[in-house]
């Protein structure tokens, strides 16, 4: 089995907008979907909006900047994520396909394993 990370992209706009009722609908749509696929799902975390932001650039052989905000503005930002275990792409694409995203989108990309 490999894993896979999920990465959930949305319009922060549309949340800020929503009221209660919106919130509670996405998280049971969460928790459904934790649920369902509660085996193959190995951790995940939602994140607090940009707005919080800290972005890193530089090495340290450069000179390193600090600022507030994240690496680029966009209409969609990434606001969780889940880590799944799928014995392929195709799986893990099916599963993803099922991550609440009402606003957005998801990316599905292969952890990178060194041996």
């Amino acid at each position: 089995m490999a894993e896979y990370l999920v990465l959930i992209y949305e319009n922060e706009a549309d949340y800020a907008k929503g009221d209660q009722g919106v919130f509670d609908e996405v998280m049971k749509a969460h928790n459904d979907f934790g649920s369902t696929h509660g085996a193959s799902i190995r951790g995940g975390n939602a994140l607090q909006p940009t707005s919080t932001a800290t972005s890193i650039r530089g090495t340290r052989t450069d000179s390193v900047t600090v600022t507030d905000g994240p690496f680029a503005e966009t209409k969609e930002a990434l606001g969780g994520y889940y880590l799944i275990e799928a014995p392929d792409l195709d799986a893990a694409i099916e599963i993803a396909k099922q991550v609440p995203a009402r606003f957005g989108g998801v990316e599905v990309r292969p952890v990178m394993v060194f041996d």
